[in-house]
């Protein structure tokens, strides 16, 4: 039986992986297929440069426990490409993605890989009964991603923008990535927009002047923090936020925007409250409490997974790390076109050690010599790993202390996979 993996490998030589920008190749095979994407009813996109997941799935979660039936596509998979996609409560599984593969194949027009698996949600969400929200994670951009396909959704939201990508939209500034973002939105929609940096923001509210869909701005909501306990305030309500797996300010105003829209949508203030301490993200600051990975390393070391990969992602990380009292070591793997030396600069010498490793089966990543480089001009104490187990033992010794495993969600999928 082709396992998961195996099969994603395979459906790589059928589409390519080169990011191409452009929907006439999804709008023809769609139109073959008689457009299935029209018969989703209140689809929602979530687009940004970072938070997409996590917001997703914080809005997912607040629905589902309102008793709301959701589908989901989100982009990438961190350990297997059933995760993708979200059918109601459960992932798909392999069988189907073949169907709907199968399906997309036989149209015989040529798509990038992104706009296949793209359609292979739209086929699947399209044969779900009963559904009352569609959630599709935009990839990159907007403008012409393959997930801009409807003319009036229920909501689009807008997280985080930074600086990401400029090669892919061959653009130079933040403010043509803010354009391609958020100009070309519905103009019959609701615009959520998330948490942003002050000239994020002015910029994001110049070019929706014109656009006459309603946005619901982040003043209208904020995180505020009474003594050690963190609460989400609006005009209307105060709920707690009580969780063990929200650690991070990035990660608590994504919270804050998916209970906005939670709200808007009627999801009562109680099951809120409720949900939040069960909702648990991957690969986002994350720690590792078992699992294979853990005999590499003493019971005294803690094990930290985050897929922080750009400027902003990485002083939210910072953020974090500043703040715990023990040592702090770091395995680190990052691709070319994120700025390693820039990214490598906001942590600030907070490492004792890093360990370079070169991310498995991605064709764009740094070498491990590459980021020692880099590394070491940073004044670190940096060794160079062939691999994520290796890695962990060239680090692990008596002394109390966290790895932090860092610089691409590749990365973190790689180590969940092989715990």
């Amino acid at each position: 039986m082709v396992s998961s993996e195996i099969f994603y490998n395979q459906i790589q030589s059928k589409y390519t992986r080169k990011i191409d920008l452009d929907r006439k190749r999804i709008l023809k095979v769609l139109k073959k297929l008689q457009f299935p994407h029209l018969n989703l009813e209140k689809p929602i996109n979530v687009i940004g440069s970072d938070g997409k997941f996590t917001t997703a799935i914080n809005l997912i979660s607040f629905l589902e426990a309102s008793k709301k039936k959701t589908t989901f596509f989100s982009s990438p998979h961190l350990v297997d490409l059933t995760h993708r996609y979200r059918l109601k409560k459960k992932f798909i599984s392999l069988n189907q993605i073949k169907k709907y593969e199968k399906i997309i194949h036989n149209t015989g027009l040529k798509l990038t890989l992104f706009e296949a698996l793209t359609i292979i949600y739209l086929l699947a969400a399209n044969d779900q009964k009963k559904i009352d929200y569609h959630i599709c994670e935009a990839g990159a951009g907007f403008e012409k991603d393959s997930t801009n396909l409807w003319e009036q959704p229920m909501a689009q939201i807008i997280t985080n923008i930074n600086l990401q990508h400029q090669d892919l939209f061959g653009v130079k500034t933040l403010k043509e990535v803010i354009k391609i973002k958020v100009g070309y939105l519905s103009k019959k929609t609701n615009i959520y927009i998330g948490k942003q940096k002050p000239k994020v923001l002015r910029e994001i509210k110049r070019i929706l002047k014109k656009n006459p869909s309603k946005v619901i701005y982040p003043s209208n909501w904020r995180i505020i923090k009474n003594n050690d306990q963190y609460l989400y305030k609006d005009k209307k309500n105060t709920i707690p936020i009580n969780s063990e797996y929200i650690h991070s300010k990035g990660l608590l105003d994504n919270l804050g925007l998916a209970i906005k829209i939670a709200l808007d949508f009627n999801v009562k203030p109680s099951i809120i409250k409720k949900t939040i301490p069960k909702i648990v993200y991957q690969g986002r600051i994350q720690y590792i409490k078992k699992g294979k990975l853990r005999k590499y390393i003493n019971n005294n070391e803690q094990l930290l997974l985050d897929g922080a990969h750009s400027k902003t992602s990485a002083k939210n990380l910072y953020d974090y790390l500043k703040n715990i009292k023990l040592p702090l070591y770091c395995i680190w793997g990052m691709q070319k076109n994120k700025f390693p030396k820039e990214f490598l600069k906001e942590f600030r010498g907070i490492f004792k050690k890093i360990v370079t490793v070169k991310i498995p089966n991605e064709p764009n990543s740094c070498t491990a010599d590459e980021l020692k480089s880099i590394a070491i001009k940073q004044n670190y104490n940096v060794k160079t790993s062939i691999e994520i187990k290796e890695a962990l033992k060239t680090i692990s010794s008596k002394e109390k202390k966290i790895i932090c495993v860092m610089g691409s969600l590749y990365l973190c999928g790689s180590v969940l996979k092989e715990n």
